[in-house]
């Protein structure tokens, strides 16, 4: 496989990861639905650290030797604030603006994160932004704005508190994407995953123990593993492999997916009415992250330039 066709191949990896949370966000709201004491911090928590000891075993049974890892204070350092800021904020504080706000605000300000993604970039690593990449850009966010809403702006109402857990959350795109970066050139990405949420399930147990009765129902614990497994254990485990081959700017980008395959299975099973403004949110979305893996074609140099 030559490197166009790898990067093409793990972008849609990328996306497929994304369509998979959004997917989980369907079981997760079903949960919430289920019991009260079901809440953001006891599933994220439950999530995080079954999540991460699974794909440590996994990752000791190929022999990848994850504890090996964790002696490397630099590497273990890296894991440790990738779980705490990146893995921990882009899931918890995304479920609290939904619990103080709802789902539509919370996706419109997490999704704020490429922006950090390409301003880091930009700073930091002096790369230029293609035109193509700021359209697909605006016309991505245009898009999911128009999913979320409707297309009726004037109904939002941010408090000052949900606009800091948004903004947050959207930090948590951005370091959720850029801190394993360096870490997954020498290291397994099961073991960059497993480490990375059981730190953050960890933290978060030590900073806000939380276990609440909840009801020991199949019906609850079907939808726990389906949110363990569809929501965290697969799709984490994509985009963090497809950080090896796509751009952090692209990989965040794909989050679009997240909220278009929320929006599709909204109403396959909940029967959401679509309208007109949702539709064109969706195509927004989708030709964005199209025109994302857009590679123009080198010209080859004509004998005369080559003399």
């Amino acid at each position: 496989m030559d490197s166009r066709k790898q990067r093409q191949f793990w972008a849609f990896m990328a996306a497929l990861a994304c369509v998979m949370w959004g997917i989980s966000g369907l079981f997760a709201k079903a949960l919430f639905n289920t019991s009260p004491s079901i809440t953001p911090i006891w599933l994220s928590q439950i999530r995080m650290v079954t999540s991460g000891i699974i794909l440590l075993i996994v990752a000791g049974f190929f022999k990848q030797k994850p504890l090996k890892t964790m002696t490397n204070k630099h590497d273990a350092w890296i894991l440790i604030a990738y779980g705490v800021f990146g893995l921990l904020p882009v899931q918890l504080f995304y479920f609290i603006v939904v619990a103080k706000a709802n789902a539509s605000i919370a996706t419109i300000l997490q999704f704020i994160g490429p922006f950090f993604v390409m301003a880091y970039l930009a700073v930091t690593k002096k790369q230029v932004m293609r035109t193509i990449d700021v359209v697909a850009a605006i016309a991505a966010f245009i898009g999911v704005v128009l999913l979320a809403t409707h297309g009726k702006f004037n109904s939002f109402a941010i408090t000052p508190e949900v606009l800091f857990w948004g903004l947050l959350s959207a930090v948590g795109v951005a370091t959720n994407t850029l801190i394993p970066i360096n870490v997954l050139k020498r290291v397994s990405s099961l073991v960059v995953t497993g480490w990375g949420l059981l730190s953050a399930g960890i933290c978060l147990m030590i900073v806000h123990p939380s276990w609440p009765k909840i009801p020991n129902t199949p019906q609850v614990w079907l939808y726990t593993g389906c949110v363990i497994v569809i929501g965290t254990l697969i799709p984490f485990q994509l985009m963090t492999n497809s950080l090896r081959f796509i751009k952090a700017s692209t990989a965040s980008l794909l989050d679009a997916f997240e909220p278009f395959s929320a929006t599709i299975g909204s109403v396959l099973c909940f029967g959401l009415v679509m309208k007109p403004m949702d539709w064109i949110g969706s195509i927004l979305v989708v030709l964005a992250a199209m025109a994302l893996n857009i590679t123009p074609k080198k010209k080859k140099k004509s004998k005369l330039e080559k003399n």
